[in-house]
């Protein structure tokens, strides 16, 4: 029997990479816990024995002149003919035979095994998941729950297939997807639970433009280009700073791509998702400018006395451009930069003296 219990663990090991040191910890817990079913009561002195490719389970007694309590004590003679040279007060392992252990004790390590290799899957699951955090994983969607419209995706290969939840709050209200379909999600984070790891994903996180940037883009991939804010309305439009760490590259140029085609993948992915790439400066006027693009810009004032607050003038013909549909473009720069922004147009500026008003957009 042993025998055929070590070539199992073996196989389990192989098939789903269950370690055998931990399944035989679980044998044993499970065939303890199977014997205190058995038996009636005293049963902490009950111990199972693995050595190489045996396992064998005893239970230690005293040895005494008249046995009292069975479940402690053997008599000396009985003792004897386990150890000849057994004396009274010595300690001696007696063996069981775990075949005679009733249906129910049986059934209590059955299932205290299943158990084991329950657990030893969703750890493996956890630890193979939890290093993919804030990366890009593909998966299907298995299903979408009606009442929340939660999706559940099936991301992972082979043993390592896991669901994760997409949230109905981390999906792009412009994308329409159905069961069976292919998505590309962020891991935000993987969680323990008492129903194994929970993995959740995201469609809106500006971490998912950020990775896709990188894959698309080897001079991001490379450190010769780096991604240094990111904001976004999901669906809408994203706005990232980058900054080139060689003189001679041009950062935006290397994140678009000839005839636009690094870009173009990340706009195709995100369902057409608009893509203002600008410059990162350290001089906080030039870089608030360059967050405003496609706008153009005529100065920047960063206002004294105030927190991370300036004023920005642009052409008069460049004002709703730099303001954006419903405030957006202005709004992204703002969050871009950490800078609150009062955008003038150019005919007002000479009119209006210079006061301290607080900026219109945060």
């Amino acid at each position: 029997m042993n025998s055929e219990i070590f070539a199992a663990l073996a196989q389990l090991e192989k098939e789903r990479g269950i370690p055998q040191d931990y399944m035989v910890d679980k044998i044993t817990q499970a065939l303890v816990a199977a014997y205190k079913k058995d038996k009636d009561g005293y049963t902490d002195n009950v111990f199972v024995e693995v050595v190489d490719d045996d396992m064998k389970m005893y239970v230690q007694k005293e040895v005494v002149d008249g046995v009292i309590t069975p479940a402690t004590e053997i008599s000396l003679e009985a003792a004897r003919k386990i150890s000849p040279h057994a004396q009274l007060g010595d300690l001696v392992n007696v063996s069981v035979e775990t075949k005679a252990f009733g249906r129910i004790a049986a059934q209590t390590a059955k299932q205290v095994i299943i158990q084991g290799i329950r657990e030893a899957e969703r750890g493996m699951i956890f630890d193979s998941f939890s290093s993919k955090e804030h990366e890009i994983l593909t998966g299907s969607v298995l299903r979408i729950e009606p009442a929340s419209g939660d999706m559940i995706i099936r991301i992972g290969t082979g043993n390592d297939k896991t669901d994760a939840l997409l949230s109905h709050s981390e999906q792009v209200h412009t994308e329409t997807f159905k069961e069976g379909d292919m998505i590309r999600v962020y891991v935000v984070e993987v969680r323990r639970s008492s129903r194994g790891p929970q993995v959740i994903v995201s469609r809106t996180h500006p971490g998912l433009v950020k990775r896709l940037f990188e894959l698309n883009v080897p001079e991001i991939e490379s450190g010769l280009v780096e991604i240094k804010s990111i904001v976004r309305e999901p669906g809408s439009r994203t706005k990232l700073a980058v900054h080139a760490t060689e003189e001679n590259i041009d950062p935006v140029g290397a994140c678009v791509g000839p005839r636009g085609g690094r870009v173009g993948a990340v706009v195709d992915e995100l369902r057409g998702e608009k893509m203002d790439i600008v410059v990162w400066s350290e001089d906080p006027a030039q870089f608030v400018a360059s967050a405003l693009s496609p706008a153009d810009v005529v100065a920047v004032t960063v206002l004294p006395g105030m927190a991370k607050a300036c004023r920005v003038i642009v052409p008069d013909d460049q004002l709703s451009l730099a303001i954006g549909k419903e405030g957006q473009n202005a709004r992204l720069a703002a969050r871009l930069t950490g800078y609150k922004i009062d955008i003038k147009p150019a005919s007002q500026a000479d009119a209006e003296p210079e006061a301290e008003e607080e900026p219109a957009v945060e």
